[in-house]
């Protein structure tokens, strides 16, 4: 990931400039100890499965990734030029830690590691996603997964 001092003008003044958004509400709840919670991956890496089709340009739809997926099945299309894939192409859970979370499941830390989990590209404008995560959201119940661990990348 590049650093904001790294990132070559005029970007960095674009960035630099964003607004950071605000929320009306916060829907935050406490859940169940961690030991009885099952998660799921939420990043925005742009990850998604071998053959799927790659993300566009401020995309703001998500892909499902199955949790079975190999790390070889896993492909990133994040557009960006100033993204840094080094960390993902060395280790596949710096952007996306599904080792770490089926060894704290079998550790029983958290009661299971969800079917399914989701990578949206990133650098898309938080309120245009905000209908595709509403949908996620729905996906997220029926797959009774009561904690995320969102990574943004």
């Amino acid at each position: 990931m590049a650093r904001l001092d790294q990132i070559p003008e005029p970007m960095w003044s674009h960035i630099a400039s964003l607004e950071c958004p605000t929320f009306e509400t916060q829907p935050w709840i406490e859940g169940p100890p961690l030991s009885r919670r099952r998660v799921a991956i939420v990043s925005t890496a742009g990850l998604h499965r071998r053959g799927d089709r790659p993300f566009t340009f401020m995309s703001g739809e998500y892909r499902v990734i199955p949790g079975n997926i190999a790390a070889n099945d896993l492909v990133m299309s994040h557009i960006s030029t100033n993204f840094d894939r080094t960390g993902f192409q060395h280790d596949w859970n710096v952007v996306f830690p599904l080792d770490r979370l089926r060894e704290l499941a079998a550790q029983g830390v958290i009661g299971s590691a969800a079917d399914f989990h989701y990578s949206f590209m990133g650098a898309t404008e938080p309120s245009q996603m905000e209908p595709t995560a509403r949908d996620l959201a729905r996906l997220l119940k029926k797959d009774q997964v009561n904690a995320v661990l969102l990574v943004p990348v």
